[in-house]
């Protein structure tokens, strides 16, 4: 059965993995939202606090305007959750008393607290399939440091997430004597974290295992493409002597 990606039900859809979407509102009202940066910011941290708990107004404001001294911070705080609830309605995002706030995911559906969840219950493939990119890609605040820190540790916490889902199925599917899968989900291990070696010689072996050494060797040559690309090195000379026994025909060790 294939796995549906988005809510169980209908509403608002709002997606930050390999993304910046929001689905099942009006276009100009999907419009105003997306184009307020500190608003996609605010729901972003409302999302991703831990199931059911509330975040301190205090906390946000400092997140989101530390140019701003705290009575001018909390304005603008009260005003992005002012037009959040104007657009995605006012049960979206709930007050406890007058600092704390919480987002009401039965009205606002999260693809990276889906993904979230999913870890938490063993749900290893939709993990893998909920996890379409880096969380919010290009997202910046400017003067925002704290902000910025806090997006950085969030995206890897949730690659790391993918990532083991993704090795857990391949390994579950070599032990199944599943070949066809388990290569497929070690092949995609190695495009969740382009620059980790140690996944990349770890899928390496069990798809040389698997007996696909053109797909380890695959992997490899993508794998250093993307490095010297992106930060112009070559990977290891470990790696490198891998896949040249892989070449070689030679057993890995």
């Amino acid at each position: 059965m294939p796995i549906t990606l988005g809510p169980t039900k209908a509403g608002p859809a709002l997606y930050l993995l390999g993304r910046i979407e929001l689905q099942g509102l009006s276009e100009d009202s999907t419009h105003r939202l997306l184009t307020q940066s500190k608003v996609v910011a605010l729901l972003a941290c409302l999302a991703l606090s831990p199931s059911g708990a509330f975040t301190r107004r205090d906390r946000l404001a400092g997140l989101l305007w530390p140019e701003l001294d705290q009575a001018h911070a909390r304005t603008a705080l009260r005003k992005a959750v002012h037009l959040a609830r104007t657009i995605l309605g006012d049960e979206a995002i709930v007050s406890r008393g007058d600092e704390d706030l919480s987002l009401a995911a039965t009205v606002l559906w999260c693809d990276a607290v889906d993904l979230r969840s999913s870890i938490d219950r063993g749900l290893l493939g939709r993990v893998v399939d909920l996890y379409q990119g880096p969380l919010m890609p290009g997202f910046f605040l400017p003067e925002c440091a704290e902000f910025d820190n806090w997006l950085e540790d969030e995206r890897a916490s949730l690659r790391e997430g993918a990532v083991a889902a993704c090795w857990a199925m391949a390994q579950h599917l070599e032990s199944a004597h599943d070949k066809t899968l388990a290569t497929k989900y070690a092949k995609q291990m190695t495009r969740l974290d382009k620059s980790n070696e140690r996944l990349l010689r770890r899928a390496m072996q069990m798809l040389d295992r698997l007996g696909d050494r053109g797909g380890a060797l695959a992997v490899y040559t993508e794998f250093a493409r993307g490095l010297k690309k992106e930060l112009d090195i070559e990977p290891s000379q470990e790696s490198q002597r891998m896949a040249e026994d892989i070449r070689a025909g030679r057993p890995l060790t």
